[in-house]
């Protein structure tokens, strides 16, 4: 009887052994390169919007959103200016057959990487996980785009298409690492989003905002595994 329980007791402990590390393999899986896990195939780009060698996209948002503008004075009268504290939008994204949305908008980047700049500005462009709040921020790399002067940016008198570079990050309040993995992003395919045609040209109209809609594709790239 002894010797059946001795041996019944070290089955129950390699099937737990097995049991643990079947988990730290799924925990290892599900936390792991999220790059690996889907392939996404961006359109080809100008050179001057294109990511680095070594990096590839692993995830795409469609953006739905507005970008804002101030009429400031000039020294012909006034014109409108992009508001940078006011770049808002929500992007659709999915990964791994889930579906998610990702936030943009603009915030002090409170965990800056060595491509940040001295002084870091108030705030800068922000993209956060709903789905595990992981952020990335980042910096527009220059020149933009026109759009309507190619492909991948088509269409006529919409806001540029645009390379940016990560400046910061941050792992969600569970260590998820969604967008903080994300070295670069594409923005292409906008619509609308231009500055108002009308509105602002004489120095009583300095002060005035609008919220102009727009529409975009975000392609959000990291280090090629």
């Amino acid at each position: 009887m002894r010797q059946n329980r001795g041996q019944q007791m070290n089955k129950t402990k390699r099937f737990r052994t097995l049991i643990v590390a079947a988990l730290a393999l799924g925990y290892a899986l599900s936390t792991g390169s999220y790059a690996a896990a889907q392939k996404i195939t961006p359109p080809t780009t100008p050179a001057t919007i294109t990511p680095p060698a070594g990096n590839s996209a692993f995830l795409v948002g469609h953006a739905v959103g507005t970008q804002g503008y101030v009429c400031l004075p000039t020294s012909t009268g006034a014109s409108w200016t992009v508001n940078g504290s006011r770049p808002e939008a929500i992007l659709s994204a999915r990964f791994s057959r889930r579906n998610f949305e990702i936030t943009h908008f603009l915030s002090p980047d409170t965990d800056p990487n060595e491509s940040a700049p001295t002084p870091l500005p108030f705030g800068s462009p922000t993209w956060r996980s709903s789905q595990d709040g992981s952020v990335v921020w980042a910096k527009a790399l220059t020149p933009p785009v026109a759009s309507g002067s190619d492909a991948s940016c088509p269409n006529t008198g919409a806001i540029p298409c645009l390379l940016l570079q990560s400046i910061g990050s941050k792992t969600g309040p569970s260590g998820g690492r969604r967008m903080s993995q994300t070295t670069f992003i594409q923005r292409l395919n906008t619509s609308g989003g231009s500055a108002p045609a009308t509105g602002c040209s004489a120095s009583t109209d300095v002060g005035k905002q609008a919220l102009v809609p727009y529409t975009a594709d975000y392609y959000f790239y990291a280090p090629r595994r």
